[in-house]
């Protein structure tokens, strides 16, 4: 079925649904991974974007349920340049198009990725709509031009957990409608030597709370809007705060309760809760011309020397400039760009990196910064 894909500056790209009729809009975006396309489909922090594959051939491995990163699929549109509709893979339980038709997803082919990729790098990542029942170049990117932008909007509200819920297994407890249950310390601090993390769902992928049960962890996810009363009632060993979507800037209700839980217990913030510990610090935000997206990401840790190859998914960095200083050190940069990829506080026990050390399904570089973590706790509390 013949769609076409066109970009608020006039560009347009001729495609070609894989799952029927529809239209969708958003802000565009790429992503570099060579795997993973499920784990992107799923991850919240691309709540309002299309995203576009620069891997050529897209669907060879299929899908399955253990691969998602939240409970549905959170892209607004899929692009490929090649789709492949019968997969070989033994994990495999299924086709993508049927996956993406399921959750009413439109999903293309057919695009000139690399030149839409070029496209974006040279321009920067713009609102987009892409159609198989508006073919008219003019039309459609006026109804790209009508979307709002992700700057200034508050995504986190549409991502995040509806009420606290403890995470065990792999199951969400005390989540569904119905089956609630009062979250308080009594019922998750009486596990031994586990450490007890409050974890605040921005837009929490799962395998970061996979990643935290390997460290030892019983965790309990929280809202967004959480209050730091609340907090400081479970009597946790940690707070983790999580990645998410958009411009943190807007998330001011989620910067003011970090603030008021400096120095009760350690912080450990990635990808957009780096950004909100950057704010809560007195730091500033900026939005990055087309973002970093992809699992080859170079960061060179400056406490080590080491560079590390890196998952990342974020639009808005830091700036250093206005973190760096006599309370905060710079730890990580980015080798392709040198924005800022993480820091500590000197005197407070808070750890914050741009990046996901969860990285599913990879690189794994990163994967030390859970210990880091946990090493921050234990300094706390014998967990």
């Amino acid at each position: 079925m013949k769609g076409l894909l066109a970009l608020e500056d006039g560009r347009t790209f001729p495609c070609r649904s894989i799952t029927g009729p529809g239209e969708s809009t958003g802000e565009i975006v790429f992503n570099t991974s060579m795997t993973g396309y499920q784990e992107i489909l799923t991850d919240p922090s691309y709540r309002g974007q299309m995203v576009t594959m620069t891997y050529p051939l897209i669907g060879n491995y299929g899908v399955n349920p253990e691969d998602n990163e939240s409970d549905r699929i959170q892209v607004s549109a899929f692009l490929m340049k090649e789709y492949q509709d019968f997969p070989s893979n033994f994990r495999s339980t299924g086709r993508l198009s049927e996956y993406l038709k399921t959750q009413h997803i439109l999903g293309v082919e057919g695009i000139d990725t690399r030149a839409l990729t070029l496209h974006i790098r040279s321009i920067g990542a713009m609102r987009a709509a892409v159609s198989t029942k508006d073919l008219n170049p003019a039309s459609l990117t006026q109804k790209a031009k009508e979307i709002p932008g992700m700057t200034g909007r508050d995504l986190v509200k549409e991502v995040t957990a509806r009420r606290p819920y403890i995470w065990s297994n792999g199951n969400r407890i005390g989540d569904e409608p119905g089956n609630e249950i009062e979250i308080n310390h009594r019922i998750w601090k009486n596990k031994g030597s586990k450490c007890a993390v409050v974890a605040f769902d921005f837009g929490i992928k799962y395998n970061i709370l996979r990643s935290l049960e390997k460290i030892g962890c019983d965790i309990v996810v929280v809202p967004a809007n959480t209050p730091a009363d609340f907090v400081r009632t479970l009597e946790p060993d940690g707070i983790f705060l999580s990645n998410g979507p958009g411009d943190p800037e807007p998330v001011d209700y989620a910067i003011q309760t970090i603030r008021e839980l400096f120095g009760f217990r350690p912080i450990f913030g990635i990808c957009l809760g780096h950004q909100l510990l950057g704010l809560a610090l007195g730091g500033k935000t900026y939005k990055l011309k087309f973002g970093h997206r992809g699992a080859n990401q170079p960061v060179k840790n400056l406490l080590t020397g080491r560079v590390e190859i890196t998952s990342q998914n974020h639009g808005f960095a830091v700036d250093t400039a206005t973190i760096e200083g006599k309370e905060t050190q710079v730890t990580h940069i980015n080798l392709n760009d040198n924005t800022l990829e993480g820091f500590r506080h000197r005197s407070l026990s808070i750890l914050a990196v741009q990046y996901h050390p969860e990285a599913s399904p990879g690189p794994h570089d990163a994967r030390y910064l859970f210990g880091e973590f946990k090493k921050l706790m234990t300094g706390y509390s014998p967990c």
